[in-house]
């Protein structure tokens, strides 16, 4: 067994480089000669620009120069578009409306850039921004989506009615009803998939530079994905690709939110070349809760029809689904065809049809969040499933066990057309309800009573659609001096892709980590990439390696019989050295790379078949105070299959992030606007609550591992697992314990003890 390969719980090598302060963010970087940039932000959540009046700021101390929108129009900038565009129900087109990159004639949000200050530092940029005056005439404006869809409610755009961006529908509405007409009961449920603020450590940034002599821009950004962000940001500019070079390095969290294009990356290029001069710009937190794209902000009405023994005969889903004021790249993806898919669960429901409104309002843009799509989709079938359970009187166990899909079923079609590969449903839910000691939970409540706490536990069972999308290419090159060179289009955002990517390496070169390097972000350099997003860099960039290693191993074996004088088929590749079968002649890699004439390099890609689909249970066991609402994850259980594992340390890693991420979401994360104004009343973290270290426990995991069938390396996707399981897990605990229905995202101890205390 490669001690350094896949299976193998290696240390992370990027560890050691950021622990001791020396990693490399775009904060970190300063060019010479460089400006600094400030975004004057509308104050007002929708209003008409009147007048901004520039004379006394531009006069002020280090100004070099304030450009207005109307100045990129007239550079020849173009708008921002979407890059994803839903048909509505009735086949018409739906509704995407233009954005400058620096509002115009009215401002849809607070935050909303107005105008752009380019100064000799950034304090002198934010002092100019203090002598702006901006006349704003405001209008009434709506945060939330399901009052913004009513008839007479303020209009983001004028060329909507209600509000709304599209009107989309997935599934047999004719067969949905006919379940429903034929059923022994039907259960229901309405919920709020909460608004989140994505809150990455590392805030958005960026340092722009235009090149006259070579007419290149070159931009330097915190991103997921330079190639996307080259091929975006060089339509808005009107110049070829090529004309860009996108460099991220390292990256402190993205978590979706960095994927897009952002109106500063446009700004801070277009300043360059007008000024002459490189321009920096790095958000702070207040403008980061204002200026980054948002996640989640559903409203659903959910039914189940049943048999008479628990059986699911059909569900119908109606969601109200904000947008924001305007459409960020993959908008539309996340609540349609991302999330919507997935509301089959892991259960055998023949008939589902559900209903989608996309609908304007006077916010940030909404995008994706880790999960992006499914952690809605999730939480509101595992609702609907408890709710069930608990109207049948099956309970949590049983209504799962009589209606999940049975391994032996598999490969499985869902009634919204995604067909699982793999997967043992039912184990899953088994080991871990053995795991929890969800038999011993009574005598552990009676316990919490005597202590004045009210014990709950609650399950869910997940499985997503992640890892597929079109190809990644990893470039392999062997130096003269015997270090394995990897380009590879992806982006690491702290998952650890230069640890994973090196054990592939490894196991399939027999070559040490100690001689590798991975490069990743930089346009120029890497020929391609589809980036960092929907769990797919390992398992999509790792077969790639595959399968460059498999082809630079050919190309050298040829190269090596060359030098050995043997045939090739004589020829035995083993832990980097080539063998002569028969003879003593043998030829490391390292040296044939040195004795080569010609550079040894290989590139290949490898494009999914389809997705993968990681699945598995959670259970979350939990107190309430009675006294104070307040709430205290006792017990947290967890069985995930993700295929094959390559390093189990990482895995689980990936699992407790992202269960953090989803008790946040449950009980702590909560974007709050004001109703009258539009003024967003959680903006710091002295009102928008993350959950810290004390709030959190060790996780308890187990792998049920089920090779998949559709990945070259047989694993599924690991990196928002533990986001979609989470939130309706501690849902259903809450519920439990209070003995209630219901209670919505997120559960704070005002709410809770509200629910307590309404008898």
């Amino acid at each position: 067994m490669n001690k350094f390969g896949i299976g193998q719980p290696v240390l992370r090598d990027e560890d050691i480089r950021f622990i001791s302060g020396k990693g490399l963010y775009t904060g970190d970087i300063s060019l010479e000669n460089q400006t600094y940039m400030y975004v004057l932000r509308s104050n007002v959540a929708n209003g008409i620009i009147k007048n901004i009046d520039l004379e006394e700021a531009s006069n002020s101390e280090g100004v070099i120069k304030i450009f207005l929108g109307k100045d990129l129009k007239k550079a020849g900038i173009k708008d921002m578009p979407t890059n994803f565009i839903a048909k509505n129900k009735d086949d018409t087109e739906m509704f995407t409306p233009e954005r400058s990159a620096i509002a115009i004639d009215k401002v849809r949000h607070v935050g909303d850039p107005i105008a752009i200050i380019i100064a000799e530092s950034i304090e002198q940029a934010k002092n100019a921004a203090d002598l702006i005056f901006a006349d704003i005439e405001e209008i009434p404006s709506v945060t939330s989506c399901s009052e913004a869809i009513e008839d007479n409610s303020p209009q983001v755009w004028k060329n909507t009615k209600n509000n709304l961006c599209f009107d989309w529908e997935m599934g047999d509405k004719t067969k949905t009803d006919d379940a429903f007409k034929n059923s022994n009961s039907i259960v229901e449920i309405e919920l709020i998939n909460n608004r989140i603020v994505p809150n990455s450590m590392e805030t958005r940034g960026a340092i722009a530079n235009y090149d006259k002599t070579k007419n290149k821009y070159e931009l330097h950004c915190s991103s997921q994905g330079v190639h996307s962000l080259r091929d975006r940001i060089s339509n808005v500019l009107d110049i070829s690709p090529e004309e860009l070079r996108v460099i991220t390095t390292d990256v402190g969290g993205g978590f979706g939110m960095k994927i897009f294009n952002y109106p500063e990356y446009i700004c801070s290029l277009f300043a360059s070349k007008e000024i002459g001069r490189p321009v920096k710009w790095i958000s702070d937190r207040s403008e980061a809760f204002l200026s980054d794209t948002h996640g989640r902000d559903h409203v659903t009405k959910a039914k189940m029809a049943l048999d008479k023994d628990g059986i699911f005969l059909g569900i119908k889903i109606d969601t109200i689904a904000n947008m924001g004021a305007y459409l960020s790249n993959f908008a539309i993806f996340i609540p349609t065809l991302a999330g919507t898919a997935m509301l089959a669960g892991c259960y055998k429901t023949p008939a589902i049809y559900v209903n989608v409104k996309g609908v304007f309002t006077n916010t940030p843009a909404i995008d994706a969040y880790r999960g992006a799509g499914r952690p809605e989709a999730s939480f509101v079938i595992e609702r609907l499933v408890d709710v069930a359970g608990m109207k049948t009187g099956l309970g949590p166990i049983e209504i799962r066990r009589r209606n999940l899909i049975p391994s032996s079923e598999m490969p499985y079609k869902t009634a919204l057309n995604h067909t699982y590969d793999s997967g043992d449903f039912i184990s899953n839910m088994e080991l871990a309800v053995k795991d929890s000691d969800w038999a011993g939970f009574q005598d552990r409540a009676k316990n919490s009573e005597k202590n004045n706490k009210i014990r709950g536990i609650g399950l869910s069972t997940y499985i997503e659609a992640c890892s597929g999308g079109g190809p990644e290419e990893a470039t392999i090159i062997l130096e003269k001096d015997g270090n394995i060179i990897l380009h590879i289009g992806t982006q690491s955002n702290g998952q650890g892709h230069e640890t994973a990517y090196k054990q592939i390496l490894s196991e399939y070169l027999g070559i040490s980590p100690e001689k590798m390097k991975v490069i990743q972000g930089d346009s120029d350099l890497i020929a391609f990439g589809a980036g960092t997003g929907g769990s797919r860099s390992v398992p999509v960039g790792g077969a790639a390696i595959k399968v460059a290693s498999e082809n630079i191993i050919k190309k050298a074996k040829s190269l090596a019989a060359k030098n050995l004088n043997v045939a090739e088929s004589t020829l035995e590749y083993k832990e980097g050295i080539f063998l002569s079968e028969g003879t003593n002649l043998t030829i490391s890699l390292e040296d044939l790379a040195k004795e080569s004439d010609e550079q040894i390099k290989i590139s290949s890609q490898w494009t999914p078949p389809n997705f993968t689909f990681p699945n598995g249970c959670h259970i979350c066991e939990l107190e309430v105070d009675k006294d104070t609402g307040q709430i205290e994850i006792k017990k947290y259980t967890v069985v995930d299959d993700f295929g094959l594992v390559i390093n189990p340390n990482m895995l689980a890693g990936q699992v407790h992030g992202g269960i953090a991420q989803g008790i946040g979401q449950a009980i702590y994360e909560h974007t709050v606007y004001d109703d009258e104004n539009g003024q967003l009343l959680s903006g710091s973290f002295m009102d928008y609550a993350l959950p810290r270290a004390e709030d959190l426990i060790n996780v308890d995991i187990r792998w049920n591992m089920v090779p998949c069938e559709t990945n070259l390396l047989q694993i599924k996707g690991a990196g928002e697992a533990g986001a979609i399981g989470a939130p309706p897990a501690v849902i259903n605990a809450l519920v439990n314990a209070l003995n209630i229905d219901h209670i919505d995202m997120p559960a704070t101890p005002n709410k809770v003890w509200s629910a307590i205390h309404k008898n």
